[in-house]
């Protein structure tokens, strides 16, 4: 009886491990999708703020939810987090200190990207 205990611990455990690593490999994308993300990214925000000279990007990642997300920085000052549906839409931006101010046209609905 004691065996048996033992066996199912030691199995619970090796599969709640398994699980934890199930995921390790899901940032690799490839050229065109980065590519893709990146136009749309610099798209929406050229389209959107105002006073845009520069934008760089960081590596593009899954979110825990699994959306796509690129991270980055306008005019070397303000940083941003982009994360995209799956057609590769804008679904959401958040916003660091320093980013440019939105265009008045673009405040009550998105403009055109």
């Amino acid at each position: 009886m004691k065996i048996f205990h033992r066996f199912i611990i030691f199995s619970t455990i090796i599969i709640l491990l398994g699980g934890c690593n199930v995921n390790l490999n899901e940032n690799n994308f490839d050229e065109k999708t980065i590519l893709k993300m990146e136009e749309t990214a610099k798209s929406y925000i050229v389209n959107n703020y105002k006073g845009v000279e520069s934008i760089t990007f960081e590596e593009p990642y899954q979110s825990p939810m699994g959306a796509f997300t690129i991270d980055g920085k306008v005019n070397s000052k303000g940083g941003f987090s982009i994360t995209f549906n799956d057609d590769f839409t804008v679904a959401g931006i958040s916003l660091e200190e320093g980013f440019p101010e939105e265009k008045e046209e673009c405040v009550k609905k998105v403009c055109d990207y």
